[in-house]
């Protein structure tokens, strides 16, 4: 089904340099929508000092920092009258929102004016968010009616797995949910190249060929069950393991996190944000496991990003990350209870060739590029846009 002449737009309140999942899923679908069917912007809040450079247009808005949710901002569109000048006269086929908040509102604010289709991805489990910010049951009730309420307003709701599904679900939607997968940016290496980063990978961690390296990317955040993590090396530290723990991100946890390894601080390598996609590329091709125990994550790029790696991941059971795998088949799982990590980490450590069998498992089952996804993003776009055409007025 052919689309017509105008733009697509991406809406949602984290971008670069702010890394995260959803900010990730935003980018690559305005990337290769744009290299392969139609310019599609990007709109989301501006981050001081950040220029960007990208091969799509990339609409910023002022922003002010949350204080309780570091790194993250609050957008402020309507001070800026450019931006409203902007959205107005850019003559857009569809909307897509990738957060209820304030991008997500400004997004189906000027969709339901121009009177094109609206799509929103519900990606996060905001129930948390708001506990932890909120600290008030009445006022988490409340915020996350407001949620349902916006999803309710759009024309199609997609969600990247099942388990996302039934998150919106508990929180009272009831309209339809079409699954649209999550995929990565990251290629599968030859032999070659996977040597190279892998040895760029050991060099940049400093360790040896014998050491186990953990490794965990994401926003440091207590939400994700980092603190499992570190419970569990702190025991598994008093083994005859050698390993080394590797924590890529930034987050308001980040400091806390620091502090609660002190007890292991040889062990334990903290690198903040990595932004460069090749430094992020030897991290995986080194690292024998991927520590992602998250409780909070629906469906994270991340493990994705690994498996294009062959680097397997170790997930808790019964997250929604976990959905659908089966224990030494794609990923390892483990108890949510340290005791019970460090023992499977003190086992896999001394296995490297079940390692080896399940990271290739997971490049088989779980890598999926974006191009892939994108290009039944499209087609969905497509029946979208003409069902709506067809829409009595």
């Amino acid at each position: 089904m052919k689309l017509d002449s105008s733009v697509f737009a991406q809406f949602n309140d984290t971008y670069k340099p702010i890394m995260d999942g959803v900010g990730v899923c935003a980018e690559n679908y305005a990337r290769w929508l744009t290299r392969k069917h139609r310019t599609t912007w990007i709109v989301a809040p501006k981050v001081g000092g950040y220029t960007d450079r990208e091969e799509f247009p990339v609409l910023r808005f002022p922003s002010i920092p949350l204080p309780s949710m570091k790194p993250y901002r609050i957008g402020l569109p309507w001070l800026d009258p450019h931006v409203r000048k902007n959205l107005n006269e850019t003559e857009f086929s569809l909307i897509h929102a990738h957060c209820p908040f304030v991008s997500g509102r400004l997004a189906l604010g000027i969709a339901r004016s121009r009177g094109v289709p609206f799509v929103a991805t519900f990606h996060t489990k905001y129930h948390d968010d708001f506990s932890h910010v909120l600290r008030n049951k009445r006022l988490v009730a409340r915020a996350v009616r407001g949620i349902v309420d916006f999803y309710s307003a759009a024309d199609a709701v997609w969600a990247p797995n099942n388990a996302t599904a039934l998150t919106l679900r508990g929180y009272g939607y009831t309209g339809e949910i079409e699954i649209m997968p999550n995929g990565t940016d990251l290629v599968i290496p030859d032999e070659p190249t996977y040597s190279k980063f892998r040895r760029v990978g050991a060099e940049a961690i400093g360790v040896d060929d014998d050491v186990t390296v953990f490794l965990f990317v994401g926003q440091h955040r207590w939400e994700k069950n980092v603190g499992l993590i570190i419970d569990a090396l702190i025991r598994l530290s008093r083994t005859k393991t050698r390993f080394r723990m590797v924590f890529a991100g930034e987050g308001y946890a980040a400091d806390e996190m620091r502090r609660r390894c002190r007890p292991i601080r040889d062990h334990v390598k903290f690198l903040g944000v990595v932004l460069d996609r090749d430094v992020l590329k030897s991290l995986y091709a080194r690292a024998d496991l991927f520590l992602f125990p998250s409780l909070y994550d629906n469906a994270p790029l991340v493990m994705r990003e690994a498996a294009a790696y062959s680097c397997p991941a170790v997930l808790a059971e019964g997250s929604s990350a976990a959905e659908g795998f089966p224990d030494g088949d794609a990923v390892f799982l483990t108890p949510n209870d340290p005791d019970a990590l460090a023992l499977r980490l003190e086992s896999l450590a001394c296995d490297p060739s079940l390692r080896h069998r399940v990271g290739e498992r997971a490049k088989e089952v779980i890598y999926l590029t974006w191009e892939t996804v994108v290009d039944e993003v499209s087609v969905r776009y497509a029946e979208i846009i003409a069902a709506r055409r067809r829409a009595p007025r």
